[in-house]
Formats: structure tokens, sequence, C-alpha cells
């Protein structure tokens, strides 16, 4: 069929299903397309680049809701500078999980080494996972200082 793609034609070259190009219309990521006599979605060929587009920035960590506010920014071809400062909160966004998983990588790591065997009833020495303290501290006990979610303050 000439003029457009089908949906199911669609889906196949930007790798993603049907359910997905129809999600996409209901958000506004992507345009309604034109139907057939027959009722059938006849999407332009451009559909797969600007679905290669929305991929590629999830793949970047934007959100769909991000996806569709830059979207619109670039459909108003009015340069506003809102990529850059997407990007840069993006960035820092990144650079924060990105410390927090060191220091779960770093926690894990200590746990292996000091042969940590129980969540509850740990026989090694001095366990670097005080789950059961974490537990049973009130909320206020706990630290909330970003070096992450494993530290405890103790009170003498």
């Amino acid at each position: 069929m000439t003029g457009g793609l089908r949906t199911s034609e669609l889906a196949t070259a930007a790798g993603v299903n049907t359910q997905t190009l129809r999600y996409y219309e209901k958000r506004g990521l992507l345009a309604e397309p034109v139907r057939t006599p027959g009722g059938h979605r006849l999407y332009p060929a451009e559909a797969v680049s600007l679905l290669g587009v929305i991929k590629a920035a999830q793949r970047l960590g934007f959100t769909l809701d991000e996806v569709a506010e830059l979207l619109d920014t670039a459909r108003r071809r009015h340069p506003t500078g809102a990529l850059k400062e997407r990007t840069v909160a993006k960035l820092d966004e990144i650079n924060t999980k990105i410390e927090h998983l060191a220091t779960i990588r770093t926690a894990l790591t200590t746990v292996i080494d000091a042969g940590c065997d129980s969540l509850t009833h740990c026989t090694c020495a001095d366990c670097p996972l005080p789950f059961v303290e974490i537990a049973t501290s009130r909320p206020d006990d706990l630290d909330g200082t970003p070096s992450g979610p494993l530290t405890v303050r103790r009170h003498p």
C-alpha cells in the first residue's frame, strides 16, 4: 500500500510493538495517523525516525514526559535551550544514581569479604550491614546523608 506505513509495518521498522504505537499516540508523542477508507492507520515514513529518536532519548534516561516536552519544543522550531537544560539535569541525576550505586557496590563487596551468612543472625564478627538494627531503629536514627541508604548513626 502506498502513501504510508500500516501499524504493523511501522512497528516492525521501528522495533516496537503495535501497542507502543497506540500508547505514543495517546500520549501525544506520535501524531494520530490518517486512515484508509477501510479504517487502517497509515503513518508517514518520518514516523520511523521519530520513534527512533524517542527510543534513543529513553535509553539516555529521559522519561516519556520529558521526551514529550522536548518534542513539543522541537515542533515549535523555536530554540529555547530546553534540550541543554534537560540534558544537564539528566546528567546530574545520572551522576547521583552512580554515586548511590557505588555505595551499594562497596557495601555488597564488604558483605562478601566479611563472609556474612544471614540477614538476621549473621555470625561474622562485625557485620557490616546491621539489618536488624536498621529495621528496629526509629526513623530519626537513620542518617540521611548522601553516602547511601545503608548508613546508620549510632547513639552512645
